[in-house]
């Protein structure tokens, strides 16, 4: 079998910058890594990645873990993690957690049993303290969901002014009668884009109508289910801000089954800004997160973590843009968060 030193014998290098150039060392000439990879290739050697990883007590793997792989929000996400983890020679694996808080606490478990070095979660539902006591031994990154007043490190964007924004505009059209479909009260997103509509509401002097306020669970089909709803009102909303863009366009598919029209009829808003968002007819009005932001940010801080660097910020609020399109009556054009 090949070793090691083989291949620093026939590269004419010592073991040392091997080891570098498998590492993926930056003190290392381009020259002398070509040299070194020849060397590899000519003697067909096969690193054990694996034992030098058991000896240095990580395996170069991060978890990052979602609350519902089906939607479509969260793929650019993962390909910001992805950048910066590829980058630094990181291998991320992806754990689905249903939207369950049970499968969120099995998967922080690969944390315990060292099968991974990192986690990144994007969803916030197990037990606060549970995630609290493991981030105290473990590097953990909270990412477009967060824990009130956890010390864990955040990235996400201001749900609340977000939403406060993109309810604010419907007003200024000239909707007074507008009805939430809200996300999951249990989860933090859907609390703080409920609390963001409302506060747009009270500032204009509407009234906050409970029964305009219908409760999601960020799927397509509660936004077709609960449209239908809202559409059998007496005196039915005249728009519609959806927590997310999923449930937004279930809801334009309700109206238009209802032989009624988006914007003409009824106006709708969503959150998120997927990409089904401007390829949809109407196209949608919504609220943009910087997703491959939020990912690459999210690994960065999970690299500082890991190497133990100390943190001279832990909660990043990124900017967000409204981009306003068909779907509100309105004239598509991007507005500034600020």
């Amino acid at each position: 079998m090949t070793k090691l030193r083989d291949v620093a014998k026939l590269a004419k290098v010592s073991t040392a910058t091997v080891s570098r150039v498998l590492s993926n060392a930056g003190n290392v000439t381009e020259k002398t890594r070509r040299k070194v990879l020849a060397a590899m290739e000519d003697l067909n050697y096969q690193p054990n990645f694996l034992g030098r990883q058991l000896r240095k007590m990580e395996t170069k793997t991060i978890l990052v873990v979602v609350p519902d792989i089906a939607n479509t929000f969260f793929s650019k996400v993962l390909r910001g993690i992805e950048s910066v983890a590829n980058k630094n020679g990181y291998q991320v694996l992806m754990g689905d957690s249903q939207n369950k808080s049970e499968n969120e606490s099995e998967y922080l478990n690969h944390l315990r049993y060292k099968q991974v070095d990192g986690v990144i979660l994007l969803t916030a539902r197990t037990t606060p303290h549970l995630v609290e006591e493991l981030s105290d031994s473990y590097p953990i990154v909270l990412a477009c969901e967060y824990l009130e007043g956890s010390n864990i490190p955040t990235v996400s964007i201001d749900n609340i002014s977000s939403a406060r924004k993109i309810t604010s505009h419907l007003i200024k059209l000239g909707h007074h009668r507008i009805a939430h479909i809200a996300g999951p009260k249990n989860v933090i997103l859907g609390r703080d884009r409920l609390k963001g509509f409302e506060q747009a509401l009270a500032q204009n002097n509407l009234e906050i109508d409970q029964i305009l306020i219908q409760e999601g669970d960020f799927t397509y089909e509660s936004g077709y289910r609960l449209m239908k709803k809202l559409l059998a009102l007496q005196n039915p909303p005249t728009a519609v801000f959806a927590a997310n863009d999923e449930m937004a366009i279930g809801a334009i598919k309700a109206i238009k089954h209802c032989q009624l029209s988006v914007p003409e009829d009824i106006a709708v808003v969503g959150f998120d800004d997927i990409q089904m968002a401007s390829i949809f007819e109407p196209e949608l009005t919504t609220v943009a997160q910087p997703t491959f932001e939020i990912g690459s940010t999210a690994m960065a801080l999970l690299l500082s973590l890991m190497k133990k660097e100390k943190l001279n910020m832990k909660q990043f609020v990124l900017e967000e843009q409204m981009i306003v399109r068909e779907s509100c009556g309105a004239k598509s054009n991007v507005i500034d968060s600020s």
